[in-house]
């Protein structure tokens, strides 16, 4: 029994450390109606947090159609969206209270440190 204790326990252990891979995070600013930066650059394949900071008086919805996300962004906060493993190429989002201002993409390529 504590044989299998053990083994199951060194199993679990290497999937999870060998399976748990850093998440690359960016961030964002959203001020004056306005994403700062406009464009950001990830790599594809990966899982990444858009971390967007909020600084404006008022809440702003983030859009995007073609990373399948939205999520109210409220005044003075800081809210965490997630996205991909992306492939190559470029998506758009939008600020769905400010379209016309409040605009940006996600650029992926290819990682430069694939082996």
């Amino acid at each position: 029994m504590t044989r299998t204790l053990v083994s199951l326990s060194v199993t679990l252990y290497l999937f999870f450390t060998c399976k748990v891979q850093a998440i690359d995070s960016v961030n964002i600013v959203l001020r004056n109606h306005l994403f700062l930066p406009a464009e950001v650059e990830v790599p594809a394949g990966k899982k990444v947090r858009l971390i967007i900071d909020n600084q404006d008086d008022t809440a702003e919805e983030f859009d995007s159609f073609d990373l399948n996300r939205e999520k109210v962004l409220f005044p003075h906060r800081k809210s965490t969206i997630y996205i991909g493993p992306l492939s190559v190429g470029e998506y758009r989002f939008f600020g769905e209270f400010s379209p016309n201002t409040a605009q940006g993409k996600v650029i992926v390529k290819e990682s430069s440190n694939a082996p």
